[in-house]
């Protein structure tokens, strides 16, 4: 394998610098793949839920694409948890970090905080403020993290519900992370989209329940 010429960054010429910038590109080409390798770990991590985090993901993702979500917030859905093996005190804001260059603003943010938007459904049981969500009331993306977690995420957790296979998701990835890291088009910063389109969700079940 080629490799660049120093072993100290400022030793490095323009030509190691061309040769690192394309070698990283191709690297950065498959994160998408990674990302669903990860996923599937979470297949085999111990949960106490009854089902395992992976489970919950691609049900997430399903619950969205069947709610006529678009690209972004299906992907968004799917890849909500992927950080819990290697950050389960701050899964959201790694998962959103990894998002944050190919993803719509408005998604990214509520990745970032759905983990503090989940704690409606419990801090109330250990003394907590279950309305601690209330701090961000003032952002414009404040309703879709409460409807993200309310119909997708807390939704999630149920071994009777069929999920849609994950290749079913596949393409999306690759879609997603094929996208020049942070166009200004694709963060569309400041751009809320509806979680769910009546339209697009009633022709998705048209083509068949999840199998």
């Amino acid at each position: 394998m080629q490799r660049v010429k120093f072993r100290q960054m400022a030793e490095g010429d323009r030509e190691d610098y061309i040769f690192l910038e394309a070698h990283e590109r191709s690297s950065a080409a498959a994160v998408g793949d990674r990302l669903l390798d990860a996923l599937s770990e979470l297949d085999t991590s111990q949960s106490a839920y009854q089902v395992t985090r992976y489970e919950h993901s691609v049900q997430s993702a399903t619950r969205a694409w069947l709610d006529g979500a678009d690209l972004d917030w299906v992907v968004a859905a799917l890849l909500h948890d992927v950080g819990d093996l290697y950050a389960p005190y701050n899964h959201d804001e790694y998962a959103a970090a990894i998002l944050r260059p190919y993803l719509r603003e408005q998604c990214t943010w509520v990745v970032a905080h759905h983990g503090l938007f989940q704690r409606y459904y419990y801090a109330h049981h250990f003394g907590g403020d279950r309305d601690v969500r209330r701090r961000h009331k003032d952002n414009p993306y404040f309703e879709d993290a409460v409807q993200f977690c309310e119909r997708w995420d807390q939704a999630s957790f149920d071994p009777n519900y069929h999920s849609l296979p994950l290749d079913h998701f596949r393409p999306m990835v690759a879609e997603i992370f094929a996208r020049e890291p942070y166009q200004p088009q694709v963060i569309a910063s400041g751009v809320r989209k509806p979680l769910a389109d009546p339209l697009t969700a009633e022709a998705r079940a048209a083509e068949g329940a999840p199998v």
